[in-house]
């Protein structure tokens, strides 16, 4: 089925790569990333630093992000 939808489209040698190191993650490491983004975000608005709290705290998304994308080359594969 993927080389229907792939119709020579293939992964370049960076994304390669990539894939093949973050698959070597366990996918909770990601999940606990986001959680301590958003513990170190709360600390920082409890010490008044607004801005980087803010900074800190956008961190949670993209490495929320990243595991599903883990996820799916772990259980898809890649090229």
């Amino acid at each position: 089925m993927s080389s229907i939808l792939n119709q020579g489209h293939e992964e370049g040698p960076v994304a390669k790569a990539i894939e093949n190191q973050t698959a070597k993650l366990p996918s909770d490491t990601f999940l606990w990333a986001a959680i301590g983004a958003m513990g170190v975000s709360l600390a920082l608005q409890c010490l008044k630093q607004k801005h980087v709290s803010l900074f800190v705290g956008q961190w949670a998304a993209p490495f929320l992000l990243l595991g599903i994308y883990n996820k799916i080359v772990k259980t898809e594969g890649h090229d």
